[in-house]
């Protein structure tokens, strides 16, 4: 049942699930498709925006 749950767990933070409820919970706003699409979008730009050298 552990293994169960640290597999759920760890699923749940690969897709951002984990992320995006903190999103929520620090910006005080509720669930909705279209904040999710901002929070999506927000953790993409910044993604790409941090250059990587070689």
């Amino acid at each position: 049942m552990k293994l169960l749950r640290f597999v759920r767990d760890l699923l749940r933070e690969i897709g951002d699930e984990t992320a995006y409820r903190r999103h929520l919970k620090l910006t005080r706003r509720r669930h909705s498709g279209i904040e999710w699409r901002r929070f999506a979008d927000e953790r993409m730009r910044a993604k790409y925006q941090r250059a990587k050298c070689c």
